[in-house]
């Protein structure tokens, strides 16, 4: 059961229904994660404008996507893994198993998994990572801006995996769950 409410626009003050309105027009729906942090304008358009600054970063889409369902893993949020997921394969056109791997900080790319083990290192270090750990990735061939940006989708993604997990928000994407079925 969930424990915060999903807002319907109707229930939104006016400024998190100028939000739902801008997230129906580029998603043709208001998630419920989403709908959920309407409950706080604040917290829905902070969400909203660290999302958009990060999609315009040098890591790119498909890397954030890794990043979230890392995340999602580590932190156990079973609402963020489905999303990402979701995103993941029809969005951003990630194959499963890619996706799948990236759950365990793994991938083919040595870079690619150098960033990913950083971002699970991140979040089980509780971001205080050595200096070893931040000069691997720096030797993997990320920029400082781009390590900065993986500390950024680290704490996005943060922010949602706690968010998800205290409001047990109603999973509204095709099921996957932490340390179980893998992304079909």
């Amino acid at each position: 059961m969930t424990r915060l409410t999903a807002l319907n626009r109707d229930q939104a003050s006016s400024r998190s229904k100028e939000l739902f309105d801008g997230i129906q027009a580029k998603l043709g729906t208001v998630p419920n994660m989403m709908r959920t942090m309407g409950n706080s304008s604040a917290v829905l358009e902070g969400y909203l404008n660290l999302s958009e600054s990060l999609s315009k970063g040098g890591l790119g889409s498909k890397m954030g996507e890794l990043i979230a369902m890392t995340v999602a893993e580590a932190n156990a949020c079973d609402y963020c893994l489905s999303a990402h997921a979701y995103i993941g394969t029809k969005l951003a056109g990630i194959e499963a198993e890619e996706l799948n791997a990236s759950r365990d900080a793994q991938h083919n790319d040595p870079k690619v998994e150098a960033g990913l083990y950083f971002a699970k290192t991140l979040v089980e270090k509780q971001g205080k990572p050595s200096f070893e750990e931040v000069m691997a990735v720096l030797g993997a061939g990320y920029t400082e801006g781009e390590v900065g940006e993986i500390i950024a989708h680290v704490a996005l993604n943060i922010l949602t995996n706690y968010f998800n997990n205290t409001a047990n928000t109603e999973i509204d994407f095709p099921k996957v769950r932490a340390n179980g079925n893998a992304v079909l």
